[in-house]
């Protein structure tokens, strides 16, 4: 290797100096109506020269007189900005100030026409008429009693919006989530967020359960309340699912609730717990359940109603399918599995034989393994029996890389599973269902491990009666990042055909990756060639010292020099792929790192910076939540096409289809340069570097290595301490998930 460069560390922003400055708006440059982003000049008394200000407003015009606290930030194009935490509106104090706000569009049948002939006419006192002897306006020349009712209209809704404001922000809520507020509530924000703060959980896109606390704090909600409580409830069983659980049982539930709920000054009981649980029980807003235990004992689960029911129906539905199986003429399919195999001269394993001929007649099948044992070629030839069958087959996946890679293999056509259901963001459903299934008697959804209680229940739902569901999935990847884990689950009824593939075939015997990741899945440590400036092997390790700084030091040398030797393209080739966000060899501090070293600053290259995030034309993003107006989804790759400043937008090509995003809607994307394993999912990349470092060690699991390292198509590096690999190879994921589809799929049907 090569001299080294000295590693970037993670650079903490300073406490910003808040301040209150006071000014005129001059022009808007840009303006969200959704989410209230704005980006405005302001003549301010301090300077000749006018001030950019950024920041969320409910409604702002040119000529508004405002005070503004916030604190001044360096653009690194546009330069000095000054970002409003918050704001309230003042009365402008001369007549051009009045003239110029009553003009400027503030207010519906005002023009600049109908401004100057006011306030020539009132002066000074202009808008204490407005506010208070409205009817006077009829003095002024050219306005009648109908423009009157107009301005007056106009006025009130202007001064409900500002009470809003005023009322929000004096209980301590920022700019941005009063604005959100008041476009839910308009009229009602007030008496909404007095009456049950906490609703702003539910309603809210941004608004936790922290946040809402907070609010109910200010307003004097006492912390016993049972609203309090309620919403506590709710909040343990979301961030319960966010860890991929269906429900909890209900002592733990009591425990999460009671830490959550906690003060200085108040401490919650679990019999107070239990009995606002039992109260939510009886009127459905939550769902106890009474199981036994493996020991006998009772005990009481407790879910959200739509997880429960989802995953109940789910139960059902494939019950159901499994009930009515298919009548096949067996003799037929042998011969035909006879016929196409001596006729491409190839031969199926006993093991891929037997997925061949139970996907001839089961309902629903599911179809194992891990790398190079034939995953790929059993469902291709799946496929052409299907084919011969006169099928019409539809294929699916949960991620368009893994819908792109199974069209691919199969040659026909695959989609997003989102894209196949089609999708409807104005209800936020599908089309397809049981009352509009889809076309296709035979379909198969690759990268079953996927698939979350939610999404697999409408595909199931989705399947016609009659026809045929094949998953296909690595059952040793990490399971989906959404509540449930439906493959094991089906897998683990017994109730569902399976047929695992185990049999590694001679050509992926020759791959290093395929053979360090069934090592991995028996707990061996894996086989890797010590890096050199001569590898041949495709997957490599990397010492890279104890300590994150060196990791960080030595995926530069690889990126920078190692990478480029090999004949690798940096910018488009190579992924890296970290364990979690935080420390330095965490994905944040790697995207800053490998941004400067892949795509640093150019002359005539744009680039913003977007809450302390730089973003350039040529950087790889990442979209980290589902949109379905853009139609991009979670886990999607990207590329920064072009920024435009002056329309105020960023362009994102995904695989060649162009996205445009608002600067307000930019949360959605991050940089990724470097990516969190789970995101990978679903993925493939001609080369990946994994660090793996004691740092990590809260992440480090079995199925967390293997699902990174298989990642790789060409080539994988993996750089680290041996110390940190043991401790993921010998680490399985003791936090087993709560679900109950498996024993669902036991039960009887209904």
């Amino acid at each position: 290797m090569s001299t080294p460069i000295t590693p970037v560390t993670q650079q903490l922003n300073a406490t910003p100096h808040y301040e209150t400055i006071t000014g005129v708006v001059e022009r808007l440059t840009f303006h969200s109506e959704e989410s209230g982003y704005t980006v405005a000049r302001l003549k301010s008394s301090r300077s000749t020269d006018l001030t950019t200000i950024v920041g969320s407003f409910a409604n702002i015009q040119p000529g508004q007189t405002l005070q503004l606290t916030g604190f001044w930030r360096e653009h690194p194009q546009y330069g000095p900005q000054f970002q409003v935490t918050n704001y309230k509106e003042t009365k402008p104090a001369t007549l051009t100030g009045i003239e110029k706000y009553l003009g400027s569009g503030l207010i519906k049948g005002v023009g600049p026409v109908t401004a100057k002939r006011i306030v020539a006419h009132f002066g000074l006192e202009t808008l204490d008429i407005i506010e208070n002897q409205i009817d006077r306006l009829i003095e002024v020349q050219g306005i009648a009693k109908k423009r009157i009712k107009l301005i007056k209209n106009a006025w009130e809704t202007q001064k409900a919006i500002k009470e809003v404001m005023v009322f929000l922000q004096s209980h301590e809520v920022s700019t941005t989530y009063a604005v959100k507020i008041y476009k839910q509530y308009q009229d009602n924000a007030i008496a909404t967020v007095t009456s049950n703060p906490y609703q702003l959980v539910t309603d809210i896109y941004g608004i936790g359960f922290l946040t809402a606390d907070k609010i109910a704090r200010n307003l004097g909600v006492p912390t016993d309340s049972s609203f309090r409580y309620c919403a506590g409830i709710i909040h343990a069983l979301s961030k319960a699912a966010e860890d991929g659980h269906c429900y909890l049982p209900q002592p733990e539930l009591i425990e999460k609730v009671a830490k959550l709920l906690a003060t200085d000054d108040h401490q919650p009981t679990g019999e107070a717990i239990a009995d606002i649980i039992k109260q939510m029980g009886a009127k459905e807003e939550l769902i106890r359940e009474i199981v036994r235990g493996n020991d006998g004992e009772k005990l009481l689960l407790c879910y959200k109603p739509t997880f429960f029911h989802t995953e109940m129906n789910l139960a059902q539905m494939i019950s159901r399918r499994l009930s009515q199986p298919i009548v096949q003429d067996m003799p037929r399919v042998r011969a035909w599995i006879e016929r196409f195999t001596t006729s491409r001269k190839i031969q199926l394993s006993p093991q891929q034989q037997q997925a061949v001929e139970k996907a001839a007649y089961s309902p629903v099948m599911v179809l194992t393994g891990g790398p190079g044992v034939g995953k790929t070629f059993t469902t291709h030839t799946i496929v052409s029996l299907w084919k011969a069958m006169g099928k019409s087959i539809a294929l699916a996946a949960p991620t368009g890389r893994a819908a792109q890679r199974l069209a691919y293999m199969t040659g026909l056509e695959a989609k997003t599973i989102h894209r196949l259901l089609e999708f409807e963001p104005k209800t936020m459903g599908f089309k397809r269902d049981h009352e509009n299934p889809l076309p296709h008697n035979a379909i198969i959804a690759d990268e079953a491990s996927m698939l979350d209680l939610f999404l697999a229940h409408s595909l199931v739902k989705a399947v016609a009666q009659g026809a045929q569901l094949l998953l296909v999935g690595d059952i040793d990847q990490l399971p989906s990042v959404g509540p449930g884990k439906v493959l094991a689950d089906l897998i683990n009824s017994l109730r569902v055909p399976v047929v695992r593939l185990t049999q590694v075939f001679r050509q992926a015997q020759q791959s290093a990756i395929v053979i360090a990741a069934h090592q991995i899945n028996s707990c061996d440590y894996p086989t890797m060639e010590p890096i050199s400036d001569n590898p041949v092997s495709d997957c490599l390790w990397h010492g890279g010292g104890h300590q994150p700084e060196h990791g960080v030091q030595a995926i530069c040398e690889l990126v920078s020099e190692f990478i480029l030797r090999l004949g690798f393209n940096p910018a488009t080739d190579v992924q890296v792929l970290s364990p979690m966000s935080r420390s330095l060899v965490g994905t944040r501090n790697l995207n800053t790192v490998l941004q400067q070293l892949i795509n640093p600053p150019a002359p005539g290259k744009v680039e913003i910076n977007r809450g302390g995030m730089i973003l350039r034309v040529g950087d790889r993003v990442i979209q980290q939540t589902n949109d379905y107006d853009r139609e991009v989804f979670n886990g999607n790759l990207g590329t920064i096409l072009n920024i435009d400043t002056e329309e105020q937008e960023v362009v994102v090509d995904y695989g060649g289809r162009r996205v445009v995003y608002d600067y307000a809607d930019l949360n959605e994307i991050t940089l990724a340069w470097s990516i969190s394993i789970h995101k990978s999912q679903g993925s493939e990349y001609p080369v990946v570097i994994l660090p793996l470092y004691i740092q990590h060690y809260m992440m480090l699991t079995r199925n967390l290595f293997y699902t990174g390292l298989t990642r790789a198509r060409k080539l994988a590096i993996v750089v680290g301490s041996k110390k940190a690999i043991s401790l993921a190879v010998r680490t399985t994921n003791d936090r087993q998930r709560y679900t109950r589809l498996w024993q669902r799929l036991l039960q009887p049907l209904q």
